[in-house]
């Protein structure tokens, strides 16, 4: 027996379950509205009645669904049953509530049948003669038929008859469902409803976007595949997709969608800080329907090294339009430009990029873009002065399968990046620039609290000399994004006492154990380790460095803020320690 009390209106409650196990009767304590709405300050004794007298159907569907239908619900109020005290004469005090809840012997299937099904359709496998009835199971396989013939084309598959009969003196259910597929259908037209205010996104390219199928055998997965286009093109903020009524005489089935448009523009802004590096701010302007196709226009830039050591301030102003539905449905058009000055350590560069390609949407999951740019370069460096010319050929794929991007709990991510490159000039080299990022995170214990996050980095520059490429696309290790507690790209390649280039390698490994203090603050144990080679296998000379330390972090509605303490380990250990503060976990 389960017993409770509140003082607001002095009221008890006893909820006893007979013969029923402590889980199963959690699950009746949790579907009671008695036992919520009690805890409630400002319930009255007609709220207290209404619930109870809900309560009867909630329990039942409890009994039910797990194959107890000759159970007996009794609920008291003030000593009398709920079920019969009228609705508009509820007493004015309730002192006392007695729920009491037996669920008495389960019944078995006698027939458990779904049909006529797809062949290969698979029903729950506990859905069958001789098995505890679970009315949630009927439900599961009525459901699991009905989609199998929707997936086959019958987009208008429905309930024809059942025959749900119990047998109380057997203890027994009878469960034989009929299902009617009616015809087999096809895509017809994708037809753009109005909801008051049109969107400003045209017709055509609304269509374009959600790219249905018309013509082709009907599909739930193609359908909501076309939905999934809408929604991710950023133009809109609600996206329903829905199907006609009737099929057309033809055998075709129209689909109507519904968008609400999102707004047009938007600004943001980041900032971080490290003791090192100083302050970096960030911000961009975003217009998600430039010029009525859904193509968005984002202009972002930077200014870093505020207040910093690490070299002096750099500055990246860019701009990036795309737009979605170019040549296919999932094949999009960007162009973009770019200029950056970088002020580092050991080196100065200014650089101006322009270029276009594709992106391709794979799935939710998995994307890839490949285009061209031309990039020129003025660099000052150990090396001299020089300026260089290259042709980009940039491809990269991206395979996500966090469970949030913002705090991964689980799962994991590859972004893999390939860039072939030429020299349009003497002093610009060939060659290639690989450039990989995996990471993977797992988590244990009591609500996942414990988090083991992974990652490691890899790159490489092959073909071209130091001085024949921009020195942005070599390699430095140390800060935040490589091995923290070390000074900010520390770790290069020393060619002589005087001269220091960056690797044409690096490996970097980084791992964090995270746990939860509570909904709002996460303790951090971090270690990173770096190494930077001279040649582009990493075979020849080179130099590991490492560091460690602690953070915290605190959850806010637009992502965790970080704050973490490294200390570099070796040589060095225990002489220094850097402090990055920022948005978002460090990888």
């Amino acid at each position: 027996m389960w017993l409770s009390s509140t003082f607001a209106h002095a009221t008890e409650l006893s909820f006893d379950t007979p013969g029923s196990p402590e889980k199963f009767a959690d699950r009746l304590r949790e579907a009671s509205l008695v036992v919520s709405t009690i805890k409630q300050e400002e319930t009255t004794a007609q709220d207290l009645v209404a619930a109870a007298q809900a309560d009867y159907g909630r329990l039942i569907g409890v009994l039910y669904a797990e194959g107890y239908y000759g159970g007996v619900i009794r609920i008291r109020v003030n000593g009398q049953e709920a079920a019969s005290i009228p609705p508009l004469r509820a007493p004015s005090a309730i002192e006392r509530i007695d729920i009491s809840v037996e669920r008495r012997d389960g019944f078995t299937f006698s027939t458990a049948r779904v049909a006529p099904i797809p062949p290969g359709t698979q029903l729950p496998p506990k859905f069958e003669a001789g098995q505890l009835a679970k009315g949630q199971l009927i439900g599961e396989s009525t459901r699991a038929g009905i989609a199998a013939w929707r997936a086959s084309g019958h987009a208008k598959a429905l309930v024809a008859e059942q025959d749900v009969v119990a047998d109380h003196a057997r203890s027994t259910l009878k469960a034989d469902i009929t299902l009617d597929p009616g015809p087999r259908l096809r895509f017809g037209d994708l037809k753009i409803a109005e909801n008051g205010r049109p969107s400003r996104v045209r017709a055509a390219r609304i269509r374009e976007i959600a790219g249905l199928p018309t013509g082709r055998v009907f599909s739930p997965d193609e359908l909501e595949m076309a939905a999934n286009r809408l929604r991710r093109a950023g133009a809109f903020r609600s996206v329903v997709m829905t199907e006609a009524e009737q099929p057309n005489a033809d055998g075709s089935l129209d689909i109507t969608t519904r968008v609400v448009d999102a707004k047009r523009r938007r600004v943001g802004a980041g900032a971080e800080l490290s003791s090192l590096e100083g302050v970096t701010l960030s911000g961009f302007w975003l217009h998600r329907n430039l010029l009525g196709g859904a193509e968005r226009l984002r202009i972002e830039g930077m200014i870093g090294g505020i207040g910093g050591n690490s070299g002096g301030e750099d500055f990246q102003l860019g701009a990036r339009l795309d737009r979605p539905a170019t040549f296919h449905p999932d094949t999009g058009l960007f162009l973009e430009a770019r200029i950056e000055e970088n002020n580092e350590p050991d080196y100065s560069e200014r650089n101006i990029q322009i270029g276009g390609g594709f992106t391709r949407i794979f799935s939710d999951e998995l994307t890839a873009e490949a285009g061209i740019s031309y990039r020129y370069s003025e660099i000052n460096d150990d090396l001299g002065k020089r300026e260089l010319q290259h042709l980009l050929l940039p491809a990269r794929a991206t395979w996500d399968r966090r469970d949030d991007q913002l705090n991964a709990k689980s799962g994991f991510f590859i972004d893999l990046s390939l860039t072939p490159f030429v020299g349009l000039d003497e002093n610009s080299g060939d060659g290639v620039r690989l450039f990989a990022d995996a990471r993977k995170y797992l988590s244990f214990g009591d609500g996942d609290r414990i988090t083991l996050a992974g990652r490691a980095q890899i790159g490489s520059v092959a073909g071209a000399a130091v001085d024949e490429v921009p020195a942005d696309m070599l390699f430095y290790s140390g800060g935040a994004g490589t091995v923290r507690g070390q000074e900010y790209q520390s770790l290069g390649v020393d060619l002589s006492p005087t001269v220091t280039v960056g690797g044409r390698s690096f490996v970097g490994f980084s791992g964090e154990l995270r746990g939860d203090i509570n909904d709002k603050i996460q303790a951090v144990a971090f270690a990173d380790t770096g190494f930077i080679g001279q040649d582009a296998l990493g075979s020849g000379e080179g130099e590991w460095h490492s560091g460690a330390g602690i953070g915290a972090r605190y959850f806010t509605p637009v992502g965790p803020i970080r704050v973490d303490i490294g200390m570099p380990l070796g040589d060095r250990a225990g002489e220094d320690f850097e402090i990055y503060i920022g948005i978002g976990q460090a990888f």
